[in-house]
């Protein structure tokens, strides 16, 4: 199942549509893509480590991603004022690996900061 909330402006459709290309790019393994959503300073924090840069981040998922043919199946994703929180599920094959929660800041259009959690 596929919702978004509705959004009261239209940066919230911007920022919804940006997120949504965030993830067809890791989906479609389309890092040049991927790299148009992350703003040069892109920094990402989850529990089990911590991405300093874009470059860093990209090259991860470019060649030490641990599970590459996954997909995001998000379930709602909430954009306002400079954030973005998504609630997801990644899926390989048609079964669930794990839920998500994604926490993003933008910077200029592009995506600054994101804090992942997962269960």
């Amino acid at each position: 199942m596929d919702t978004e909330s509705d959004a009261r402006d239209d940066s919230s459709g911007d920022a919804r549509a940006l997120v949504r290309r965030y993830y067809d790019a890791l989906d479609d393994h389309d890092y040049d893509a991927l790299e148009e959503t992350l703003s040069p300073a892109f920094v990402q924090h989850r529990p089990d480590r911590t991405f300093e840069s874009r470059d860093e981040f990209i090259e991860f998922m470019r060649e030490k991603r641990p599970n590459p043919d996954t997909s995001h199946d998000l379930e709602s994703v909430i954009a306002g004022d400079g954030r973005i929180a998504v609630r997801g599920r990644v899926i390989e094959e048609g079964t669930t690996l794990f839920e998500f929660a994604d926490f993003f800041e933008t910077d200029g259009g592009r995506l600054a900061r994101l804090e992942t959690y997962s269960r």
